[in-house]
């Protein structure tokens, strides 16, 4: 894999791929990025071993602002939806102690620079320690398996579809992390093929034969 796709490929862990804990989160927001003044609206989890769902997580969260027309139209998250939610200073230890140690828990995200850009960025805000979590990239995992003629772009929606997702994305976190699931777990039966087995080989693993990019 690229180093683009994980976020940590130092990690010297030779555990095979059906003992790693992964969580596969998504969430919504209130814009394109903390630095504009977005904020996190809703945040869902799944955690897997083995191929099996050991654990979700959801809940809605109050961003202190009002949602744009824009944002309410692509989710159907209302203002009023998130008015007696949690804020994220509360929901960040609760989450956190779902997410598990780093030293156990790889996490998973489409897209996870934008993901894991908003958990960071409320962490330092709040003064809540991020621990150093590998991070898998389903967008860019994908590109360096799947080949142009397979599927024509790496959106969620055309993996999910074409790896036969029982949940479709809707721009709704825990149904998109549902969804994530089963395109993570089609993307590992290819990596079959390349003989990654183990948590090593899957940070560590780079595609040796020529590849054709993806959008």
């Amino acid at each position: 894999m690229s180093e683009e796709a994980v976020e940590t490929s130092q990690i010297s862990d030779h555990r095979p791929l059906h003992e790693v804990v992964f969580v596969i989160l998504d969430l919504e927001t209130s814009g394109a990025a903390p630095s504009t003044g977005a904020a996190i609206t809703e945040i869902g989890a799944v955690k897997v071993r083995g191929g099996e769902i050991i654990g979700e997580f959801q809940t809605f969260v109050n961003p202190q602002h009002g949602l744009s027309d824009f944002i309410t139209s692509l989710t159907g998250i209302t203002d009023e939806m998130l008015e007696d939610a949690p804020t994220i200073n509360s929901v960040l230890p609760d989450f956190l102690e779902f997410l598990g140690s780093h030293k156990e828990t790889v996490l998973v995200a489409h897209n996870a620079p934008f993901d894991l850009g908003f958990l960071k960025a409320a962490a330092i805000q709040h003064q809540y320690p991020w621990p150093k979590y590998p991070v898998l990239d389903t967008v860019r995992i994908a590109r360096s398996v799947l080949d142009r003629d397979e599927v024509p772009n790496c959106k969620l929606s055309t993996l999910a579809t074409f790896f036969g997702a029982e949940t479709s994305p809707n721009h709704r976190a825990l149904d998109d992390a549902r969804a994530t699931v089963d395109v993570l777990h089609g993307i590992f039966e290819r990596l079959g093929t390349f003989d990654v087995g183990t948590l090593h080989e899957l940070l560590n693993f780079k595609r040796k034969r020529a590849r054709r990019a993806l959008d």
